[in-house]
């Protein structure tokens, strides 16, 4: 880890009122990949509706999943997506929480199977399960909350990568896969009443 946590790097980044997608891809080179699918994730891991707006960010965050599967190094955003403002309901309000919780996975998470993290191919197996979760969140039936569990897969899996925690991507696979066999077994429950 570097002298500056990354909880003070993105608390940097996010003071400026010109934040934007590109601009954190910028502070946090190679990290940016967990860190912005997290940030997109983010809105449809929690309990509240959201009234599809969330497919957007999800469909944002298959572009960014593609491209940890294929290797890229540097994340490529449509220059629309990287230059947009995130506006001030993100910097007044969401960023101090997302900065709160991201520095309290920082306090608590540990190099735990560092090693095996930050290879090219693990992150690639990674991004094929982050995918099936992002797709299983695109998937699940409008206003049911289903797409709560496999988005907060995603987002813990990739706050494990970006710690390279081990412990945490493995807590997040388990509750993404949980959340994608809800999709599975109402979605079917659905099917056959229908």
């Amino acid at each position: 880890m570097s002298e500056t946590s990354l909880g003070d790097q993105l608390e940097a980044c996010l003071r400026d009122d010109e934040v934007t997608l590109g601009r954190i891809d910028d502070t946090l080179d190679e990290r940016s990949f967990a860190l912005v699918l997290a940030l997109l994730l983010l809105p449809s891991a929690l309990p509240i509706p959201t009234g599809g707006v969330t497919h957007v960010l999800e469909a944002f965050a298959i572009l960014v999943v593609l491209q940890m599967i294929v290797g890229r190094s540097d994340l490529w955003l449509p220059r629309r997506v990287a230059n947009h403002r995130l506006g001030e309901t993100f910097t007044a309000k969401a960023a101090p929480r997302v900065l709160r919780f991201v520095r309290w996975v920082e306090r608590h998470s540990r190099p735990r199977g560092a090693r095996l993290l930050a290879a090219r191919a693990s992150v690639s197996v990674l991004g094929v399960v982050l995918l099936l979760f992002v797709v299983g969140a695109v998937l699940a039936p409008p206003f049911s909350g289903l797409d709560t569990l496999p988005s907060l897969g995603v987002v813990l899996a990739s706050l494990g990568l970006l710690f390279r925690d081990g412990l945490v991507v493995v807590v997040g696979l388990v509750v993404g896969a949980v959340g994608i066999a809800l999709v599975i077994v109402l979605g079917w429950a659905a099917w056959s009443l229908l």
